[in-house]
């Protein structure tokens, strides 16, 4: 499908998600060959959706407005990591989540360490509260280790479980901030995440335990 074409096509109904998605692949991959207009329509295409998140998350017009930008200049940066294994809004609205939570703690004056995306799933970024671990490497080589353990068991959840998981418990907001984020009620949200981190723990039991004799 042609760029013209796509810039030019009216979506009427909601049966046509199918062919959004497609329609959104293509522009992806002109994007990735350097053509600035197909990254021109994916911003046209997600930009309200995205500022109705972010706005949802941040209350405030203003920070929206900067979750919107920087979210898509990490997209534009970070587009080649796309792998396609998620479809590109989905990916995209985690990028935007992702930097409303670091917005909004950085306002609390938590220090916020976002986790790097996966060479083979780079829509899985998450968020985590780092605490300094001191100038021992060893210390250090185990956190990461951790984190990326920890990254993987989440990417394994259900999309709804995950979501909860990363508002309210890798973003700590509340429940009541998590149920008006994803557009459910309270006790929706205290069963996904109750859900979430039973198979979370059932996960992380089948996978060996790290320690400091595993990084040396």
């Amino acid at each position: 499908m042609s760029i013209e074409a796509i810039s030019g096509a009216k979506t009427t109904s909601s049966s046509a998600n199918r062919l959004v998605a497609e329609e959104d692949a293509s522009l992806v991959a002109a994007a990735k060959a350097r053509d600035t207009r197909a990254f021109e329509l994916l911003v046209e295409r997600n930009e309200r959706k995205i500022f109705s998140i972010a706005h949802r998350i941040t209350r405030n017009r203003e920070d929206a407005e900067d979750v919107v930008q920087q979210s898509f200049q990490k997209t534009f940066i970070h587009l080649t990591k796309f792998q396609g294994e998620s479809l590109f809004s989905t990916w995209l609205t985690r990028i935007a989540i992702n930097e409303a939570l670091m917005l909004l703690r950085r306002k609390r004056g938590s220090r916020e360490v976002p986790i790097a995306e996966s060479t083979t799933e780079g829509e899985t970024a998450l968020l985590l509260d780092i605490p300094d671990s001191g100038p021992n490497p060893e210390d250090s080589c185990l956190k990461r280790e951790q984190e990326r353990i920890l990254s993987a068991a989440v990417s394994e959840l259900t999309p709804g479980m995950r979501k909860a998981i990363e508002l309210r418990e890798l973003g700590e907001l509340s429940t009541r901030e998590t149920a008006r984020v994803m557009g459910l009620s309270v006790g929706a949200v205290k069963a996904r995440v109750f859900h979430g981190r039973r198979k979370l723990r059932e996960t992380l039991r089948q996978r060996p335990k790290v320690d400091r004799r595993d990084n040396k």
